[in-house]
């Protein structure tokens, strides 16, 4: 009688020794290619080449090995049917019980800097899907391993029970396919990006993320959650942090430093952004990051309590030391001083997050995602800037050098804003934020309330037009003295007119940055 068949063919060759021995040693005939025989006969483990199972030889310089009826008749043959099994006995196809594989490193090839497309495309995987495709679809019979991190398991059962149980074929089956999605999605990607970049939105869209860490919950305590990474993405952000001290990071948290460091990349300046729930609390810069944290904080140190903190420069112990003395949940820098880590670890649930990138990269062009209840919605990233050249002053009065300055330092923050958004800003600080209302006059009112008597000699940030002249009466009554907006609404001419009725410069932007 044959013995029982494992073909094994993988690339990443960990454990591979171990699991081939376990095999051996259980009564499997190991069947091998190229590089995995060689790999496994170094353990003086006999293996039967491919070639020889199937009477033709490897071909086009190893791209064709395992594509053969013996190889594929041999694992699809469904064994409940005599006719399956009298053809493949007929041509003298051996029955495979066990397949075992990986795939071509396509994923770490196209991370590499300055890929050649040449590179990519041969690291295209063609006959280990087919492999993996084949043997979890007749799983009924046969078994797949995809992973170092199955061998234990599978040895195990089959040690204690002699073969490999229908549940398990079913979860090994249902993680292959898993498998074979991702790496596909992965190289349509690759692919669409570069022979296709002038088409942002294709026909059918695959994405692809690895589960990085399951989280203790969601947004709220009944609801479960984990977090998954883009494992090719060269992108600064929250995926590519590195935590370095603090409890297990939180839903919550993800998502507050997600807009944390979102809003500090659009600062060349030392920047100090404080986000609560996704939205800032406040936002500064300075020469000296200190005084940049000093001044974000003063805008609304009642919010920035269990806060999260984005930096864009490396952090001091004078930082440090601010950031300890009042509770907040993770602070994220490109580096730390070593002094300055110390202070910082002395708070022992502080997250402290380490992402090198920030200060040297801005929000790069791409596609967001918003999930819906049976879709997604998909559209380009918010990345559109602007310098004061690109303003439309439509007041009497011009701004002021000082007064654009900070209209636009607002103008950036606004864009990180919940809307309806209104940001009052002085000196190259938020003084107060209105954030997520429903009408642009609450707002206005809550910014300037939140303001605490800030906000007289203060610029205003608004992230789309004003329905009204109500919002520009009020930051009058205020002591607002600029205005930033996008216009476009049909009562501009009367906001305008009220603007310079109380002597008040505005520009329009004509770009609108709503964030809901």
């Amino acid at each position: 009688m044959d013995k029982k068949i494992a073909l094994i063919s993988v690339s990443d060759k960990f454990g591979l020794g171990e699991f081939a021995k376990g095999l051996e040693a259980i009564g499997f005939e190991i069947v091998s290619t190229g590089g995995t025989a060689k790999a496994i006969e170094k353990e003086g483990i006999k293996v039967t080449q491919v070639e020889d199972l199937t009477g033709f030889p490897e071909m086009l310089d190893g791209r064709v090995k395992t594509l053969h009826p013996k190889i594929h008749a041999g694992i699809l043959a469904d064994r409940s049917k005599k006719k399956h099994m009298s053809t493949i006995k007929k041509h003298g196809i051996r029955e495979i019980e066990l397949v075992v594989v990986n795939f071509y490193p396509f994923r770490e090839t196209i991370s590499k800097k300055n890929v050649s497309l040449e590179d990519a495309i041969e690291n295209i995987d063609i006959g280990g899907p087919t492999l993996i495709r084949a043997a979890a679809k007749n799983n009924d019979t046969v078994a797949v391993v995809t992973s170092s991190d199955q061998y234990g398991d599978v040895l195990a059962e089959l040690n204690e029970k002699g073969v490999i149980s229908p549940e398990t074929r079913k979860r090994l089956a249902a993680k292959a396919f898993e498998l074979t999605a991702a790496y596909d999605a992965t190289i349509s990607n690759f692919l669409h990006d570069r022979f296709l970049s002038g088409e942002k939105f294709p026909q059918s869209l695959s994405l692809s993320f690895e589960k990085s860490q399951s989280l203790r919950y969601g947004e709220n305590w009944h609801q479960e959650a984990c977090f998954y990474k883009d494992a090719v993405s060269t992108s600064c952000g929250i995926g590519a942090a590195e935590q370095l001290h603090g409890k297990e990071i939180s839903f919550n948290n993800i998502n507050d430093a997600n807009a944390a460091i979102e809003l500090v990349k659009e600062f060349e300046e030392p920047a100090v952004v404080i986000i609560k729930h996704a939205n800032p609390c406040g936002t500064a810069v300075n020469a000296v990051l200190s005084v940049a944290f000093k001044n974000a904080l003063a805008c609304d140190s009642t919010s920035a309590f269990g806060s999260v903190i984005a930096l864009n420069q490396e952090c001091d112990v004078a930082t440090a030391e601010q950031i300890t003395s009042f509770f907040n949940e993770i602070v994220i820098a490109p580096s730390f001083e070593k002094k300055a880590l110390a202070v910082l670890k002395k708070k022992k649930n502080l997250r402290i997050l380490l992402l090198p990138c920030l200060g040297k990269k801005k929000t790069e062009p791409g596609l967001e995602v918003k999930a819906v209840e049976g879709g997604i919605l998909v559209q380009t990233k918010d990345s559109l800037l602007l310098n004061d050249g690109e303003l439309k002053v439509v007041s009497k009065r011009k701004p002021s050098e000082k007064e654009m300055n900070d209209l636009l330092f607002g103008w950036k923050i606004a864009k990180h804003t919940k809307s309806n958004a209104i940001v009052l800003v002085k000196d190259l600080a938020s003084v107060g934020v209105g954030a997520g209302q429903m009408s642009r006059i609450d707002a206005t009112e809550i910014a300037v309330k939140k303001s605490n008597g800030k906000h007289k000699g203060a610029v205003l940030a608004s992230d789309a037009f004003f329905p009204f002249r109500d919002n520009v009466d009020l930051a009058a009554k205020s002591g607002i003295t600029a205005i930033i907006a996008p216009g476009g609404s049909v009562k501009d001419e009367e906001v305008i007119k009220a603007a310079d009725e109380h002597g008040i410069a505005m520009v329009f932007t004509e770009i609108r940055h709503f964030k809901h």
